[in-house]
């Protein structure tokens, strides 16, 4: 008979402050508290998404384990967010995680934050099958955005990456620039329906091999709002849905054209995306038109798993505890922690 293993796991790298527990492969509980104080600033505040995980991973570590039934006593390992992401919400994270081991004599188990995002692929899924070795993965987040060639759950290797900013931060700060809230890329959906994406058209950058470019993009946008807004101070009220639609448009072509290319050149008919943006209804509907055209096949996680979750964290922390592949109490959280 199979052995259950219990992982609490805890994510802190931005915002969102979650805990989860897993059962090997299924959720049993994933608490993600977001953080609404940020929406003012248009953006995160290292200081104060810090001070607001400290405030609230406690209380939803409790939820959590209240949530999945188990007492602390029966959980097998703790495993937490090392990095990539702000230090200061990764130090809470890592510090609670470390007392935790520590106070009930549990392994540690450290995660890169952007390898969890492909194993979220790997969480048990009513809707989607997990994807078939090899396969890439699209990664796309308000941090990162990343082709990722997958060979094992081990074996990852980073094939594309942004040269500059993410596509995530490409959403945020075109909603920022439409006077919309935060984060953007939810709200630019929202709008766009309705809108037409042809409407308006911008020039995707040509940058070379399976790396993306996002802050011409930007720039670009911001040049053109504000030459309408010259001519007719009213242009964006009167056409917002047909700018949200024709800006969500242009950042997923970009996204489909590096992923058609890193097909092609690595001969691999399995694919997923992982991460934030990959939550997009009208992203995963060209993903989907894709799987068609080519004949491939492509995994979603459910969007609760997409966003930054614990969930993610305590599966990828389920595979190391299989392996014994702990950490030291000695570890320190790494902002820029390498796939």
């Amino acid at each position: 008979m199979k052995k259950n293993i219990f992982i609490l796991g805890i994510e802190s790298s931005c915002d969102d402050t979650s805990v989860a527990i897993t059962c090997n492969k299924k959720v049993l509980s994933n608490i993600v508290s977001s953080q609404k104080i940020h929406q003012k600033y248009g953006g995160v505040v290292p200081e104060l998404a810090s001070r607001c995980h400290q405030k609230n991973i406690v209380p939803i570590a409790s939820l959590a384990l209240k949530i999945a039934k188990i007492e602390k006593q029966q959980l097998n390992a703790i495993a937490f967010t090392r990095g990539p992401g702000l230090l200061g919400s990764l130090l809470v994270g890592t510090s609670f995680a470390k007392s935790l081991s520590l106070s009930l004599k549990l392994p540690l188990i450290e995660i890169n934050h952007m390898r969890a995002h492909v194993i979220a692929n790997f969480i048990e899924n009513n809707e989607c099958s997990a994807p078939s070795f090899p396969f890439l993965c699209l990664t796309v987040s308000g941090g990162h955005t990343q082709i990722i060639l997958v060979k094992s759950v081990e074996d990852m290797s980073l094939i594309g990456q942004t040269l500059d900013d993410s596509a995530g931060e490409a959403f945020d700060k075109s909603a920022k620039m439409l006077g919309l809230g935060y984060p953007g890329g939810p709200i630019i959906e929202k709008k766009s329906i309705g809108g037409n994406p042809n409407k308006f058209i911008f020039t995707q950058p040509k940058v070379k091999d399976l790396n993306f470019s996002f802050s011409g993009l930007k720039t670009q946008i911001f040049n053109f709002l504000k030459l309408e807004k010259e001519k007719n101070p009213n242009f964006i009220d009167k056409n917002m849905n047909h700018i949200c639609a024709s800006i969500q448009k242009t950042i997923i072509n970009i996204l489909i054209t590096k992923l058609q290319l890193a097909i092609e050149k690595n001969q691999i008919k399995n694919i997923a995306i992982a991460g934030g943006v990959a939550s997009n209804k009208y992203f995963r509907e060209e993903i989907k038109k894709m799987e068609k055209k080519l004949n491939i096949n492509s995994t979603f996680p459910k969007i609760e798993y997409s966003t930054d979750n614990a969930a993610m964290i305590a599966l990828a922390g389920y595979y190391k505890y299989q392996k014994k592949n702990f950490t030291m109490l000695s570890v320190s959280p790494d902002c820029r922690y390498k796939i």
